[in-house]
């Protein structure tokens, strides 16, 4: 991983490299060949390979594979449009790379050990050697990094952290260029990495502090904590384009210039707020990958309506069509379960023998609770459930509670026995029609829909949790709050 990676991407980046490789192409210089050569022993696959992200807003990354052979050699030969940050794989094991058009390196690792254990040689060595000793030197290394201990400090002690590591940081990357021979590009990489790791962990502190400090209360930072965001080629960086960490920095500005706006994360127009700011603020090559990030993240947690007069909107901006094929896709994966999406109707059987339909309960908020009488977890929430539904009797909200239970007996035993509240209906596990609608993968499962009978969230606070009183209360009428902030054209789409 990066060396200068701060804690919380370097989560985000392991959660991706778990479901998928991933690294950025960064650049738009002619394209050019990288040769690869190099040896593995003690092997723990037959192949080796290089994966780059050519596109930062796509997810599918390109690989290059090469077999293993009996003496666990292998070549390859990767094409890239410019300096590229790659990931090398083998096995269950990745490592960082910098490859430039032009390279000619020859890689020896051993299977069991790829990142403590591999060697560069050749044209490119010198840039690679560079970041496996920043890995281990400052990743490896837990009193450089950004964990429990030192997000429970207070600021002074925060900054004071923050400032050393940045100067080791800083110490180290200069003795490496006086010792070795490192391209251009690769010196504006390694310096953007350390510079906005610091300005990344910095801006992000009071946030990680609130979700790691569970026993106080946000943090509240001195009026000058923040000014080193005035620095406008800190913002605007066109050399620093090559680095992931700039990218991540400029998205959590967006975020916070948005909160500072006024604007929180739940409030109906954060998303187009975001956009706005990236769309204003910033510049270059970066500012449509930095709008198209806030498009990802409005796919997934914003309002449809609002994604896709944004999404109009960008296709006019991406005159050379690189990134809205891509976003166009991701916008229709996501759409159907986005708020302002209709959720899908049902019609199920109560225990009591009546016909229950979602289009009948129009006009009102719907909290849906998928459970099964054999989930313990599920089990646990029923006082809850219970509660929640004492606690909004009279109010314009049902809770409809949907058994997916292959053991329809069980299910009506415990309802009438028990005596659950709220309505109660059956469905026949997991493949059953109305699993499959709403995309079921496991219980307990739950959605909070809108008085117009589409989306509200998809991911509201469990039963269990203080926080889903406070949450429905927020969300009576909420619909038409969305409504209001939609340009008319978009409401018509």
């Amino acid at each position: 991983m990066s060396a200068q990676m701060p804690y919380a991407i370097r989560f985000i980046k392991g959660a991706l490299l778990a479901a998928g490789l991933s690294a950025f192409s960064l650049g738009t210089q002619a394209q050019g060949t990288v040769m690869l050569t190099g040896r593995v022993t003690s092997r723990a696959s037959d192949t080796v390979a290089i994966s780059v992200r050519e596109n930062p807003l796509d997810p599918k990354e390109q690989i290059t594979y090469a077999r293993l052979n009996d003496k666990g050699e292998f070549q390859m030969a990767i094409k890239l449009d410019g300096p590229a940050r790659a990931d090398l794989v083998h096995g269950d094991d990745v490592t960082d790379l910098f490859l430039e058009p032009g390279d000619a390196m020859d890689i020896r690792f051993k299977g069991s050990d790829l990142a403590t254990s591999v060697k560069y040689k050749g044209r490119g060595a010198e840039a690679n050697t560079y970041l496996n000793e920043v890995d281990e030197q400052f990743v490896e290394n837990d009193g450089f990094q950004v964990l429990p201990e030192n997000i429970m400090l207070y600021e002074p002690a925060f900054l004071s952290f923050l400032d050393y590591r940045r100067k080791q940081e800083k110490k180290f990357l200069a003795n490496a260029i006086e010792d070795g021979h490192f391209s251009e590009a690769f010196k504006r990489y390694a310096q953007a990495e350390i510079d906005y790791t610091y300005a990344n962990d910095r801006l992000t502190f009071q946030d990680l502090r609130e979700q790691v400090v569970a026993t106080e209360g946000r943090l509240k930072m001195t009026p000058t904590y923040y000014d080193f965001l005035n620095d406008k080629s800190l913002i605007s960086n066109e050399a620093a384009m090559k680095s992931e960490t700039y990218q991540e920095f400029l998205l959590n500005y967006v975020h916070y210039s948005a909160v500072a706006a006024g604007k929180q994360r739940n409030h109906p127009d954060f998303y187009q707020v975001c956009y706005d700011i990236a769309k204003t603020q910033l510049s270059g090559t970066v500012r449509p990958v930095i709008m198209g990030r806030v498009l990802q993240e409005s796919f997934r947690f914003g309002h449809v309506k609002q994604s896709a007069a944004m999404l109009a909107d960008f296709q006019a901006i991406d005159t050379q069509n690189r990134y809205f094929p891509v976003l166009q896709q991701d916008f229709e994966t996501h759409k159907s379960f986005a708020i302002g999406a209709p959720a899908p109707d049902f019609e199920l059987t109560s225990a009591n023998g009546e016909t229950v339909r979602l289009q009948d309960f129009r006009g009102k908020l719907v909290y849906l609770n998928f459970w099964r009488t054999t989930s313990g977890l599920c089990l646990r929430d029923l006082p809850y459930a219970a509660e929640l539904a004492k606690k909004f009797e009279g109010k314009n909200i049902v809770f409809i509670n949907i058994a997916i239970d292959d053991n329809e007996g069980a299910w009506k035993q415990l309802v009438v026995g028990k005596k659950l509240p709220g309505v109660q209906v059956h469905a026949n596990g997991l493949r059953s029609p109305i699993a499959r609608a709403y995309a079921l993968q496991d219980v307990p499962a739950y959605f909070l829909l809108a008085e117009d009978g589409t989306f509200l969230n998809t991911k509201p606070k469990r039963l269990s949790s203080h926080a889903a009183v406070d949450e429905i209360k927020e969300s009576f009428g909420k619909a038409s709050t969305y409504t209001s902030l939609m340009p008319s054209e978009a409401i018509a789409k």
